[in-house]
């Protein structure tokens, strides 16, 4: 090839648009970071819509999970069933919701805090188990509040409690109406004051195909009522982040709306709370990001009609021309069909596995892995970079290697936690194992 043409060439392919999003698993690598431009989203359709759903295969001999200098990974326990969501107790107990077997389960660590020695059954019987939180905050919590898929409880509490000592009592006894179907993890967090519980409740369905119309008059009615963007018929209280009172919960109310599925809640030091979003499949493979946000009050996020802001919605298109420019820009955006499922964020200043400083106050993000994407994308966990508490926009890979070099995945990381000693666990629900992320200086 000649240099002139050379030339053109180099021209004309860096004069192509990046498409954002558009790389796979094979471009990951702990310290590798990401910006996902709205600016730089594709068309809808502009890829066909793809279906490789994850089937997981046996760990290979030579598979090895990649963290940064410094980091090792190790497995804290193989004593779990399906486990999602993990938190730990003032004691060092980490409790954790086994949600497909209706069950919570209390790992004991070792006195090196490195394994979990002991494994025992806090309460059993359960509909779906997924969200839990200690309360009231500090060393002494009386109760342990948890969600199932329509309802929220709590367990009267004390420190080194193996097992429930009585029936739960029955907070919210309704969710949403149809909130046994659809989307049905539901994560809770309180204020930090401790007077207002959050609650998210995933839509029912991918773009609320089911939902039915209204006319500009019966939005108008149903918005005053509720809130602006509020989905309707079978998609009422979805999609929505509700906020209760926590001395008297009752009803409760909408506090956010379009957020399609918010698997994951937590409450930043600045008091702003947080959502880790799955947005909605089959427009192509690099549409819609998946997100983590600050959330406002009042606030609305785009689903059914809209995405990442003024981005409508092909199916939906015409319909709410009167949310156009309504729709809030999430902070930080995620590769399409990530699956982004957990989200913690990272206090520890000491402790013998706590992470440099520069880590303090940054989130961690889990992706479960994609499946309507034609290549692999997830099965990963991501730092997302803060600046003076606030979002950068990036993201960071932190640990990589679920998935081999044929691109076959042989594990579904999908919750994280940080426990006393200053290290994260890392829960795989496909692999049934539970991870420990430690730092050695």
């Amino acid at each position: 090839m000649s240099t002139r043409r050379f030339t053109i060439a180099a021209l004309v392919l860096l004069a192509a648009p990046m498409i954002a999003g558009a790389q796979d698993w094979k471009d990951d690598a702990p310290g590798k970071t990401h910006r996902i431009d709205v600016a730089a989203l594709p068309a809808p359709f502009a890829t066909q819509s793809a279906a490789d759903f994850p089937r997981i295969v046996p760990k290979p001999n030579d598979a090895k999970l990649s963290v940064p200098p410094g980091f090792k990974v190790d497995v804290f326990t193989r004593d779990v069933d399906g486990p999602r969501t993990m938190r730990a107790a003032p004691n060092g107990d980490i409790f954790v919701t086994e949600t497909q077997q209706g069950r919570i389960k209390i790992l004991h660590p070792s006195a090196d805090g490195s394994t979990a020695m002991v494994a025992s059954v806090y309460a059993e019987g359960l509909n779906g188990p997924f969200g839990m939180q200690f309360y009231p905050a500090g060393a002494r919590p009386q109760w342990l509040y948890v969600t199932e898929k329509n309802r929220v409880l709590r367990y009267a509490y004390k420190a080194g409690d193996a097992k429930a000592g009585g029936a739960p009592e029955v907070l919210v006894p309704q969710l949403a109406p149809t909130a046994d179907m659809g989307h049905s993890t539901r994560d809770l967090v309180f204020s930090p004051d401790g007077r207002k519980m959050y609650v998210a409740v995933g839509s029912q369905s991918n773009v609320a195909d089911d939902m039915g119309k209204k006319s500009a008059d019966e939005v108008k009615a149903w918005e005053a009522d509720k809130m602006i963007g509020a989905a309707w018929g079978n998609e009422t209280n979805r999609a929505d982040v509700l906020v209760f009172d926590t001395a008297s919960p009752g009803k409760g109310k909408i506090f956010a709306t379009g957020i399609r599925n918010c698997v994951a809640l937590a409450m930043q030091s600045t008091g702003d709370l947080w959502c880790t979003v799955n947005e909605r499949d089959a427009l192509g493979d690099n549409l819609v990001p998946d997100y983590s946000t600050r959330v406002k009050e009042g606030g609305y996020y785009g689903w059914p009609w809209y995405y990442m802001g003024n981005h409508e919605d092909p199916r939906r298109k015409g319909e709410r021309p009167d949310l156009a420019g309504k729709a809030i820009v999430p902070d930080v955006l995620y590769q399409a069909h990530s699956a982004a499922v957990g989200f913690t964020f990272y206090t520890a200043s000491n402790g013998k596995s706590a992470f440099p400083a520069e880590y303090n106050g940054n989130g961690f993000a889990v992706f479960h892995g994609s499946w309507n994407r034609a290549s692999r994308t997830g099965h990963k966990v991501v730092r997302v970079l803060m600046k003076d508490g606030k979002p950068t926009g990036e993201y960071q890979d932190f640990l990589t290697g679920f998935i081999a070099p044929d691109g076959k995945p042989w594990g579904r990381p999908n919750s994280i936690a940080q426990i006393g000693d200053g290290s994260l666990l890392l829960a795989d629900d496909d692999g049934d194992v539970i991870y420990r992320i430690s730092y050695s200086r």
